[in-house]
């Protein structure tokens, strides 16, 4: 099976030297998996192809140290800041108020940019950081003569939504100012997420389709014992991190409490950042039906969907990837709220005959969810036809495209910026 394969060097580690490349990938991480999940996989990319570089990721993820890197992979972890569903922001831990943690975060990204002294920078999705943070940081990259990239996932937003958010921000500026390359992780043909914004003419010529990010089946590690129905066939629900994922979870077991007769089995996967009382509602639910079976978290999950016949998912990056990359069949159930990326991703996926879509009617204020109409599309989903069959050109490219637009800066045995010399000594 052409999937079956590791996404992380092998033991043998290069001779590690002070003055390779660096990369420095800062990843913000309020909300969910798919930042650090999407920014693991590029380094550990980068550090297959280039072996004598060194990543360090930034991130807010409190579950970042769940994840395997490869040789040559580190991070540091900023406080956590929390996204509500609402949209709003809050400390995760820390007792303190919102700005005093945003200032906190700002002086360790400025330290470590100061200290590591990177090369190349990937900036995940936020253009300036969250709240500005990263400003003073890329004020210090530009002195020093880094290459600054702008990585975005294929959807953002509605163009009208995030034209007022970045507008708002300063980050529409940033794109022109900045930036040298803005990587978006996916195709033109299938969505275009700067499209409509203001003076493109100051920032298009930077702008590079890459293909979505192929993912692959981790690197060997103590055996882990999956629950039995994974033995065979079986559907596999994901909610991603779960913080907003009882919807599709409610909606599958209740597709199982009115009809018995569904093929195949589901092992649900709650993720970790579903509440405990929502998990417990659901185990107990899950306990009386012999087809369903649940996890908490798995860091993993690409070992499950590997394993897996077909896919019930939300439908974020992530998950989107790891569909296409292990070619399964695949309902895509959307949140609308508070943004319709998930929505517009998709719906364009579905056309192209990538995915199945059902959209929740409760979500959007349409009335209940059918437990039948769950359950007719899991009686459909095992007959499905797999991704692949779309016939979609360049559709999994995007890691080894990072991987080579990066070359001249990452290649070299050395560092070749005149500025790293001395940088160290700057501030």
């Amino acid at each position: 099976m052409p999937f079956n394969v590791v996404d992380l060097p092998g033991t043998d580690r290069v001779q590690r030297s002070s003055h390779a490349p660096r990369v420095l990938i800062y990843s913000h991480d309020t909300f969910g998996l798919g930042h650090i999940r999407r920014c693991r996989a590029i380094a550990n990319s980068l550090v297959a192809s280039y072996p004598h570089i060194s990543v360090i990721i930034v991130s807010g993820s409190s579950v970042i140290s769940s994840f395997q890197f490869g040789d040559g992979v580190d991070y540091v972890r900023i406080p956590g800041v929390e996204k509500q569903t609402d949209g709003r922001y809050g400390p995760h831990h820390l007792n303190l108020d919102l700005n005093d943690t945003i200032r906190l975060r700002t002086d360790i990204i400025k330290q470590v940019v100061l200290s590591f002294d990177p090369d190349v920078v990937i900036v995940d999705k936020e253009p300036i950081g969250l709240r500005g943070e990263l400003v003073p940081a890329l004020d210090i990259l530009r002195r020093r003569g880094a290459r600054i990239v702008l990585g975005l996932r294929d959807v953002l937003d509605e163009p009208v939504k995030l034209h007022e958010e970045w507008r708002q921000c300063g980050a529409l500026d940033a794109l022109g100012q900045i930036y040298d390359d803005i990587f978006v992780y996916g195709l033109e043909s299938i969505y275009q997420p700067l499209a409509g914004l203001p003076n493109p003419h100051l920032f298009e010529h930077k702008i590079r389709y890459t293909g979505y990010l192929k993912r692959a089946v981790p690197s060997p590690m103590p055996p882990t014992r999956f629950p039995r129905i994974t033995k065979g066939p079986f559907i596999l629900v994901t909610p991603g991190g779960g913080g907003d994922g009882a919807g599709v979870i409610d909606w599958v077991i209740s597709a199982y409490e009115a009809d018995p007769t569904i093929e195949l089995p589901s092992l649900i996967v709650f993720g970790p950042f579903m509440s405990r009382e929502r998990r417990k509602g659901f185990a107990e639910r899950i306990a009386r039906i012999p087809k369903l079976e649940s996890l908490g978290f798995e860091p993993r999950l690409e070992l499950l969907m590997n394993r897996a016949h077909c896919v019930v998912a939300m439908g974020g990056y992530n998950t989107f990837c790891e569909v296409l990359s292990f070619d399964k069949p695949a309902l895509i159930v959307p949140r609308v709220k508070p943004r319709l990326e998930q929505a517009i991703r998709a719906e364009r996926a579905d056309q192209l005959k990538l995915i199945d879509v059902l959209h929740d009617p409760q979500e959007s204020g349409e009335g209940p969810r059918d437990p039948l109409r769950m359950a007719a599309a899991l009686h459909a989903l095992p007959r499905r036809m797999p991704p692949s069959q779309a016939f979609v050109p360049n559709l999994l490219d995007g890691l080894p495209t990072i991987g080579r637009a990066l070359a001249d800066d990452l290649s070299l045995p050395v560092r070749d910026r005149p500025a790293a010399q001395s940088s160290l000594a700057k501030s």
